[in-house]
């Protein structure tokens, strides 16, 4: 018999979710993890996800799921509103007297400052910002539960197509060429490493907010150079670009995120992306 009690991950079948269930039998040996996907149960049936959880009796639910590409979010904020604030405020009632993690995003912030920390006040921009920072707002009232805030995530997904990265390749192997803001920050970090952080920061019981990106702020030009260092055949895709241009959704032009905090309960430092990056 099975004594460890169970973590759920929601979004199991994502990016973030994904690199949490590889990562668990070296940083949660704990916990019983269960991926959840959106075949095994649909987060918008509030009755459905309540009979999974009182048969499933989860002592931790990390929550990854979400509609999480702003320009999605953008075209249908009533569809946002559903997966990224009504969907957390049903599981995190359901969790009220157990671990909740709540993945957040530096979007949340205007990007008039930048080196934001968490002591910051919010402005989203951005429909997708504006239900992340409402659904913080729901997870943070509970003294239990935690957030993490995080930036743009690299690595493979099961679909081939969450990773910033992967997004990139997949527009360049199909020919695209994409203008790239040399005056739009982020601290991009590998999907790997926001794996380890968050159940180390689960294991040392944190609660409440916390930053966890990469240890650098670049432009959205430099991380194009960096993912095509070497291979010439995407480099002539990628061209400079300004926000001053720029015609479209509101962007942020810089939500670099100051990691202090989490840093100083990690085991492991944050990495910078341009050591990481693999083109």
């Amino acid at each position: 018999m099975n004594e460890r009690p169970t973590a759920w991950i929601t979004g199991a079948g994502g990016l973030i979710g994904s690199h949490l269930l590889t990562a668990a039998p070296s940083h949660a040996g704990g916990w019983q993890v269960l991926g959840l996907v959106r075949s095994d149960l649909d987060l918008t049936d509030a009755a459905a996800v309540a009979a999974r959880f009182e048969r499933d009796q989860p002592r931790l639910v990390i929550h990854c799921a979400a509609l999480s590409r702003s320009p999605d979010c953008q075209r249908d904020p009533a569809l946002a509103g559903r997966l990224n604030v009504e969907v957390t405020r049903t599981l995190a009632g359901l969790a009220a007297e157990i671990r909740f993690v709540f993945f957040s995003t530096d979007l949340v912030f205007d990007g008039r400052q930048g080196n934001y920390v968490e002591t910051d006040g919010v402005n989203p921009i951005s429909v997708y910002g504006e239900t992340k920072a409402e659904a913080e707002r729901l997870v943070l009232a509970n003294p239990r539960h935690l957030v993490i805030r995080t930036s743009l995530n690299a690595g493979r997904s099961p679909t081939g197509d969450r990773g910033m990265d992967e997004q990139l390749f997949l527009a360049w192997r199909a020919g695209q060429t994409m203008k790239l803001f040399v005056d739009e920050f982020r601290c991009p970090v590998p999907a790997t490493a926001t794996a380890r952080a968050t159940w180390e920061l689960i294991q040392a019981g944190a609660t409440g907010l916390y930053h966890v990106a990469g240890a650098e702020t670049l432009s959205r030009w430099q991380i194009g150079e960096l993912l095509t260092a070497g291979r010439p055949e995407f480099r002539a895709l990628i061209q400079p670009g300004t926000l001053k241009d720029y015609v479209g959704a509101p962007r942020s032009p810089d939500t670099s995120l100051n990691c202090a905090k989490a840093q100083a309960k990690l085991t492991f430092p944050l990495p910078r992306f341009r050591e990481t990056c693999v083109p």
